[in-house]
């Protein structure tokens, strides 16, 4: 059957097209942008890909149309459909019915960490020798795709996200998945633009909850309110809380950047992790993870032999290089929690270098402003902040500026925030690209502008 996919180079909606693609359907797709890396992933797949919601790239043997939720009345394409009557559905109620049914389900769900966490527990799934199936909402460096069916009948982990399903469903799309074993790994307010409060994000959180069967496993961080909250609600599922020396399942830092740390689960006590990753979160995110694997059966024991080799997904804290005595990340930063966590772990292991920031307000919460006031505390860790505060933002980034104490600027444009940077910048110091955005692609044009101006 031929299956187009509206706003298809979405992490998620990519995701549902490998696998639509996997078993063997005829798969292609529009998008308002045609980007890599998830249009270098789908065409690579043999994947058709059409720019901009034009209803004429709907082929006229389509046989179903699934419609990502940045979608709404009033696009052409949704119109399209609409007037002729297409059968259509949404990606998250499509992966639960043609993928999941059947299978056992790891859904890790969050406000920070699901790429990571998601990613972790897939690896060490892997290395256990399940042959697990995923959809992650980023690029698994130890994969190299974001989704997979993999064996018949094997555990599928998918990164649960708690956004709204499509225009004609306003649920979570993670009331779908129907997990064995879910995670919840923390929870704050964000995604402001369809929800009012706090609360009603934990009214979503317990939808899922709802849906973990007995024989089930909650694997939950010890230390949220939130989630506390969100358990009083009613739980029906056993639950596993982890947390850095509290709860069922306990890691203790042996470094303060969280690059080694050692677990203890009951009364064993495991043999220290060493590995790449850095920050108090991603410690955590291992943990929840492992105790996410032990759930179906894996000794924890392998899985912390796994973490060594563990590589994050890519814009998680992506080495883009050193050139020019220049430290470059990329991490996909949306919230101030992830943002202050992040620079904290590097902080921990950069000792007094030099750390320089390139932020950009770019999730649907930041650009409205929810998180404005909560901006500048999360940048305690860094020597100087260069924001791009593009036309059209609704919020004065005056207090931001006066917050950071002489060690911000900010500009308009990615080109002007690339002059910044280079003027700033010197051997020994390490620069932070932080955005849920493709930032114009002016992390690369940076480490590009470094190796010329090296010569």
């Amino acid at each position: 059957m031929t299956l187009h996919i509206l706003g298809i180079c979405g992490t998620f909606m990519a995701g549902v097209a490998a696998l639509a693609r996997e078993l063997g359907m005829d798969v292609e797709g529009s998008d308002a942008g045609v980007y890599p890396p998830m249009s270098d992933q789908l065409r690579a797949l043999g994947i058709r890909l059409h720019e901009g919601y034009v209803p004429g790239h709907i082929a006229a043997g389509t046989r179903q149309v699934l419609i990502g939720n940045a979608l709404s009345r009033g696009n052409p394409a949704v119109e399209h459909v609409l007037d002729a009557g297409l059968p259509y559905d949404s990606g998250a109620h499509w992966l639960g019915d043609r993928v999941l049914t059947g299978r056992p389900v790891l859904a890790v769900a969050g406000t920070h960490g699901k790429t990571t966490t998601s990613s972790l527990l897939a690896w060490i799934l892997d290395q256990a020798g399940l042959q697990p199936g995923f959809l992650i909402g980023g690029v698994p460096e130890n994969f190299g795709v974001s989704a997979r069916l993999g064996a018949p009948g094997a555990p599928f982990v998918v990164e649960a996200d708690e956004y709204d399903t499509a225009f004609f469903d306003k649920r979570a799309k993670f009331v779908h998945y129907r997990p064995l074993v879910a995670v919840l790994n923390n929870l704050e307010f964000d995604h402001a633009d369809i929800y009012p409060d706090l609360a009603a994000i934990e009214r979503q959180f317990h939808h899922l909850v709802r849906t973990v069967p007995g024989r089930g496993r909650l694997v939950v961080n010890a230390a949220e309110p939130a989630l506390d909250r969100v358990l009083a609600q009613g739980c029906w599922t056993p639950v596993a809380r982890f947390g850095i020396d509290r709860g069922d399942w306990q890691v203790q830092m042996t470094s303060d950047d969280g690059a080694a740390f050692r677990v203890r689960h009951e009364d064993r006590e495991f043999d220290e992790v060493r590995w790449s990753l850095l920050g108090r979160h991603n410690v955590l995110n291992a943990l929840a993870a492992v105790a996410a694997a032990a759930a179906i059966g894996v000794d924890p024991a392998l899985s912390l032999r796994a973490l060594p080799d563990f590589r994050a997904p890519k814009r998680r804290m992506e080495h883009l290089g050193t050139v020019d005595g220049v430290t470059v990340f990329d991490d996909f930063a949306h919230h101030p929690t992830a943002i202050a966590t992040t620079l904290a772990g590097l902080r921990a292991s950069v000792g007094n270098t030099r750390v320089i920031v390139a932020l950009e307000p770019r999730s649907n919460s930041m650009r409205l402003g929810v998180h404005a006031a909560q901006i500048a505390p999360s940048l305690a860790d860094a020597d100087r902040v260069v924001f791009l505060a593009r036309p059209g933002l609704p919020w004065d980034t005056a207090p931001v500026l006066a917050g950071l104490s002489g060690r911000g600027r900010v500009v308009s444009s990615a080109d002007a925030l690339l002059s910044s940077l280079l003027a700033e910048a010197r051997p020994g110091d390490t620069v932070v690209f932080m955005s849920n955005g493709g930032f114009d692609a002016v992390q690369r044009r940076f480490v590009q502008a470094l190796r010329e101006r090296d010569g």
